[in-house]
């Protein structure tokens, strides 16, 4: 795994932030809390940016989110000391669920969530004059970990070029709550749901191999060799390449 000195990558954060936003025309911004990790460091680095009182934060539960997510979020906003509001979702979720799809499934479900949640950050970025705070790492971008068009879509990525554990790692730097840090992380879509039980490897064997394929121009042999199972590796090239197309713009013929 790669080593990186995280006080220093800090301040590169913090000087693309500022002169990504002083570069727009605004001077604020507006981001998702979840009550997880990557938005509140997220917040947290745009604060040592930009100062508190640019920026708004902005808890979207429904119905079925767990309480202990949106106290979460609500702890990291009153200690960064930023403007934070509360939009529960779920009569936007339900007035297309309820009438149109009531049979939908839990994927179904969270990925329009995740699009709504987008919807009234884009809304409140008219409001309050600034741009929508992306929040996903290196290592969801990576293997797809994210819903196109809903958390997938963002004004920038201030994050997204550190792998997980370099997530925590600089939470820690930062001071976000140990609460926080030590939860197991979880898009809190349906009960006792966590990330790692989805994508089907600990983050910290994600971001090894993701590395050794990646950084590292490392073979699948090679990668064995190292400590892990083939099908863990398997496991991790199958979910780089069904969700390239993420990634991408969306195509068109050029000639």
């Amino acid at each position: 795994m790669r080593k990186i000195d995280l006080r220093t990558e800090i301040n590169r954060i913090t000087d693309f932030i500022r002169n990504y936003v002083k570069s727009s025309g605004l001077e604020n911004v507006v981001i998702g809390l979840s009550g997880g990790i990557d938005s509140s460091l997220s917040a947290a680095l745009a604060v040592q940016a930009l100062g508190k009182e640019h920026v708004f934060g902005v808890m979207m539960p429904w119905k079925n989110s767990s309480p202990e997510s949106f106290n979460d979020a609500l702890l990291l906003a009153k200690q960064l000391e930023i403007h934070h509001e509360k939009i529960d979702i779920t009569p936007m979720v339900e007035a297309y669920f309820s009438a149109y799809q009531p049979d939908a499934d839990a994927l179904r479900l969270g990925n329009w969530m995740a699009r709504t949640r987008m919807c009234v950050l884009y809304d409140l970025s008219a409001k309050y004059r600034g741009l929508v705070v992306g929040t996903s790492n290196h290592t969801e971008l990576m293997v797809g970990y994210f819903t196109q068009h809903g958390d997938g879509a963002c004004a920038f990525e201030p994050i997204g070029h550190l792998y997980k554990t370099e997530v925590w790692q600089m939470a820690e730097i930062l001071g976000i709550p140990d609460k926080i840090i030590r939860k197991v992380p979880t898009a809190d879509l349906w009960a006792d749901q966590t990330d790692e039980g989805e994508l089907g490897l600990y983050y910290h064997q994600l971001d090894e191999i993701l590395y050794s394929l990646t950084e590292g121009k490392l073979s699948k042999a090679a990668i064995v060799r190292s400590g892990f199972t083939a099908e863990q590796v398997d496991r991790v090239i199958h979910l780089m390449d069904r969700s390239g197309f993420k990634r991408q713009l969306p195509p068109l013929i050029t000639d």
